[in-house]
C-alpha cells in the first residue's frame, strides 16, 4: 500500500465521518455507509458520555467536524507535500492517547498510518469507542489497513512510542519507554493576547477558544493578556452566548467549588454567573476560571511568552492563531510543537 492509496482511503474516511458532524435522519449516503453502520456510530456518539461526562453529543460532533477538516484532500496534499516518503515504513508505533476531549488521539493515528507504520494504540478508558469504530470504517474502505491497526491494553513489541498525558504520567512514560524513540507530551495550555483593537466579531469568536470542550483541551485559552485599563466587560459580553454552559452539572460543580474557595480566601474575582476571571500571573487556571494579566507594551507580552514557552500550546491573537480557531488545528499544528510526521518518517 503506497502513500497515494493510504491518502485516498483517509479522504474517503473523511466523507464517511462527514455524515456524523450534524445530527440528521438516515436518508442514504454516497459514502457507502449502511443504515446499520450509521445507527451504530450514532449510538457510540451518545454512549461516549457514559464513559466521560464531558463528552456531550454536541462536543463529540464538533470533534468529528475537526477530523473531517483534517481529511480534506487539498489540505492533506499540502501537508504531505512537505515530507519525503522515500521508503516503505513498517515500524510498530505505540500510541498512548489522552481522553480529555473526544477523539483527541486521532491526529497521532493519522500520522502513524499515513507514514506507513503500524498503529499499536493504547486508548484512554474515557474515550475508547469512537476511534476504533472510525478505524473499522477505514479498514472497510481499504482492507490493507487491517494488518496495520491494533488496539491493546499493554504496549509490547513496539519500535517507538508517542505518549500524551500529564506531567506526572510523563515521568512514568519516560521511565518505561525512554529506551525507544519517543515523543512524550506533558501538560500544556494556551493563552490569548488582546490588543484592544479587536472587532466585536473577533471577540465573539474568542469565546470558542475559552469554552469549547468546556475548556478541557490544551488548546483552550486559560490565560489572557490585556492592555492596561482594558475594559473586561468587553470580554464578558462576548462570552454571553455560552451562558448555558453553567447548566452542565460537572462544569457547575467546578464553578461552585472554586467560587467558594476564592470567597473563603477573600480572593478578588469578577464573574458573570458562568465564568470567573482572576488577575493572576500564572498560566494554568482551573475549569470555569480565566486568568488575566495586564501588560503595558508588546515587549512585556513577548517576555511572558518566553517565560512560559515550554508550557504554552498555542497563542490566540491578531498576530497569532486567529480568534475562534484555537480548537480547529490544521494537520501541521503539532502538539508541543514537535513534528510528529518527521519523527515517524525517521524511524
Amino acid at each position: 500500500m503506497n502513500l497515494e492509496e493510504r491518502k485516498i482511503a483517509f479522504v474517503q474516511l473523511g466523507k464517511v465521518l462527514q455524515n456524523f458532524v450534524l445530527k440528521k435522519d438516515w436518508k442514504g449516503f454516497e459514502s457507502g455507509l449502511t443504515e446499520a453502520e450509521y445507527d451504530d456510530f450514532n449510538y457510540l456518539i451518545l454512549k461516549s458520555k457514559s464513559l466521560n461526562g464531558w463528552f456531550t453529543e454536541e462536543n463529540v460532533r464538533k470533534a468529528i467536524g475537526g477530523i473531517v477538516n483534517l481529511l480534506n484532500p487539498d489540505k492533506l496534499d499540502e501537508w504531505l507535500s512537505k515530507y519525503q516518503f522515500n521508503s516503505e515504513k513498517n515500524k510498530s508505533v505505540g500510541v498512548i492517547m489522552a481522553g480529555n476531549i473526544p477523539m483527541v488521539g486521532f491526529h497521532d493515528v493519522l500520522c502513524v498510518l499515513l507514514s506507513g507504520n503500524k498503529l499499536v494504540g493504547k486508548l484512554s478508558s474515557e474515550d475508547n469507542l469512537l476511534i476504533p469504530a472510525a478505524m473499522e470504517f477505514l479498514i472497510k474502505i481499504e482492507p490493507q489497513f487491517k494488518s496495520k491497526i491494533s488496539f491493546v491494553e499493554r504496549l509490547t513489541d513496539i519500535d517507538a512510542v508517542i505518549a500524551t498525558g500529564s506531567n506526572n504520567s510523563a515521568r512514568y512514560f519516560e521511565t518505561y519507554f525512554g529506551k525507544y524513540p519517543n515523543i512524550i507530551r506533558k501538560n500544556r495550555t494556551s493563552i490569548a493576547i488582546i490588543t484592544g483593537n479587536e472587532t466585536e466579531e473577533e471577540l465573539t469568536a474568542f469565546a470558542n477558544d475559552v469554552f469549547l470542550y468546556f475548556g478541557k483541551g490544551c488548546r483552550n485559552v486559560t490565560k489572557v493578556l490585556v492592555p492596561t485599563d482594558y475594559d473586561l466587560d468587553k470580554l464578558f459580553n462576548s462570552f454571553f452566548p455560552y451562558k448555558d454552559i453553567i447548566h452542565h452539572h460537572k462544569y457547575a460543580n467546578n464553578y461552585d467549588y472554586h467560587k467558594a474557595i476564592y470567597m473563603m480566601n477573600q480572593t478578588s474575582i469578577i464573574e458573570n454567573g458562568f465564568l470567573m476571571m482572576i488577575e493572576n500571573d500564572t498560566l494554568h487556571s482551573p475549569l470555569s476560571i480565566l486568568n488575566y494579566q495586564y501588560y503595558g507594551n508588546k515587549k512585556e507580552t513577548l517576555a511572558y511568552i518566553e517565560t512560559y514557552k515550554e508550557e504554552i500550546q498555542c497563542i490566540v491573537g491578531t498576530d497569532y492563531v486567529p480568534f475562534g480557531k484555537a480548537q480547529m488545528p490544521e494537520a501541521d499544528d503539532y502538539a508541543d510543537g514537535e513534528d510528529t510526521m518527521k519523527f515517524l518518517l525517521s524511524l
